[in-house]
């Protein structure tokens, strides 16, 4: 859907979040096998137990600047809200949605390149520029490696948003699957599936790539997370492969707005809990501005 969104994009500032608490995560790379002397490293089974995260209990309030009251779309109908109770898999988008911040930002950020990064991020998220494009010029500037990745993760643990790990339980305690798909990376991803409870094979995201020696060399591009359509195509193998015969994509940008297409999701729920996309809310089923309105619904 790249090239159909000129949005505004506002971001939604909560006063104060503490960042979450990791501990040390260990990463063990190992030489792939298809592509020889690169580490798609950072397993999940590579890592050390992690300790249950303190979660934020305290909702993100829109923006005074953009008010839910201009969409329709806030109240969902009927059919939306049947087939969200109904849902047999529901596919969460993972930055600015399960978690506060943009994974790649973060990184870029604690690399020195945070600036020149965000402004492709939000091309990206706004579908002005192919996704595969702003991909690969973003971490031509950030050329992350991997104890680089490792510090981030260490120094600026990804924080959870608020209401989410009580959605997620209660989507499992009634038997829907729950899958993480992102455009971000699965090295960073990770650590916040763990504290979840979702498993590494319901994880959809883009891997970095490392030499032998950690140096950067680059990112999966058989991923198809990795280019512009991918979550969508994520989104029908899931359907494919399992059947499901009601499935939802949550998410906040135009990338996940793709997801609903025949095939794919029946439903898109747009999360502006953090991030406001004027273009995407407008085309979304139901606009929601936290996770307690669909843990709600749920009872």
């Amino acid at each position: 859907m790249a090239g159909l969104f000129n949005t505004r994009v506002s971001p939604i500032h909560p006063s104060y979040y503490p960042r979450l608490s990791l501990p040390k995560v260990i990463f063990s790379p190992s030489i792939s096998s298809r592509l020889p002397e690169v580490s798609l490293g950072l397993a999940c089974s590579t890592m050390t137990p992690l300790r249950p995260l303190t979660l934020m209990a305290a909702s993100l309030e829109p923006a005074k600047t953009i008010s839910g009251t201009q969409f329709e779309n806030t109240q969902p109908s009927k059919e939306v809200l049947e087939i969200w109770c109904n849902a047999d898999a529901v596919c969460f988008d993972v930055d600015s949605t399960v978690c506060l911040d943009e994974g790649i930002d973060e990184l870029a950020d604690f690399c020195g390149a945070g600036r020149a990064v965000a402004e492709w991020t939000t091309k990206a998220m706004s579908g002005s520029v192919p996704f595969e494009a702003a991909l690969a010029a973003r971490l031509s500037l950030i050329k992350p490696s991997l104890s680089q990745v490792q510090d981030c993760l260490e120094k600026r643990a990804p924080r959870i948003s608020p209401g989410i790990s009580d959605l997620i339980k209660k989507l499992k305690a009634e038997n829907t699957d729950v899958y993480l798909i992102s455009g971000g990376f699965r090295q960073m991803i990770n650590p916040v599936a763990v504290q979840l409870g979702i498993s590494p094979e319901n994880i959809f995201a883009n891997q970095l790539l490392f030499g032998s020696s950690g140096e950067f060399l680059g990112f999966d591009t058989t991923e198809p997370t990795s280019r512009s359509g991918g979550k969508a195509t994520a989104v029908q193998q899931i359907r494919k492969a399992h059947g499901y015969k009601k499935l939802v994509m949550i998410g906040d940008g135009a990338t996940d707005l793709e997801a609903r297409k025949p095939g794919g999701a029946d439903l898109f729920i747009c999360y502006a809990g953090i991030q406001m996309r004027e273009a995407v809310a407008a085309k979304a089923d139901w606009l929601v501005f936290s996770f307690q309105e669909l843990l709600t619904s749920l009872s």
